[in-house]
Parts: structure tokens; C-alpha cells; sequence
């Protein structure tokens, strides 16, 4: 399909509705533009949701990550002696 778009005076251009149909592109979506030697491609971009974490979220995890002394010792012990070496 091909079709003429106009650049407004604000730098938009709007896609044909029968694009926007066939391609699933609704009001919203997130496209990248990109210049390939002098074409612009549009494509649909991929959007990932961002969880957000609560402070206490975040100190439980670490809370449950922590390494107990002996479990820190053997580490610091590791990084002492072998990790130098390359040896494992």
C-alpha cells in the first residue's frame, strides 16, 4: 500500500486508518521511526511493564538475600585465596 501523509506544523503526520487497522495500531501504541539511508520505516516498538517496588519490598528481599557470617567468611575467604588464581 502506498499513500501520501502530511507533516503538520507540530511535526505530525497521521497514518491511514486502513494502515492502522491491518498493522493493529491503536491510539497509544508506541512505534520507533527509524532512517534507513533516507526512508523512514515505522515499527511497532516493544513495550514492557515496569513494576514498582515499595521500599519495604525492597528490604525484604534484601533481608532474604543476606548471607549469614559463616556464609561471608567462606566468601571473604574464597576472594582472599582463589580469586586471584583462577582457579575454582
Amino acid at each position: 500500500m502506498r499513500d501520501t501523509l502530511i507533516v503538520s506544523s507540530r511535526g505530525q503526520v497521521t497514518l491511514p486508518a486502513a494502515v492502522r487497522r491491518r498493522l493493529g495500531i491503536a491510539p497509544g501504541d508506541v512505534l520507533i521511526v527509524e532512517d534507513r539511508a533516507g526512508e523512514l520505516v515505522l515499527k511497532p516498538a516493544a513495550v514492557l511493564e515496569i513494576e514498582h517496588y515499595s521500599d519495604e519490598q525492597i528490604a525484604a528481599w534484601d533481608r532474604e538475600d543476606a548471607l549469614s557470617a559463616d556464609e561471608r567468611a567462606s566468601v571473604e575467604t574464597w576472594f582472599r585465596t582463589e580469586a586471584g588464581t583462577g582457579t575454582r
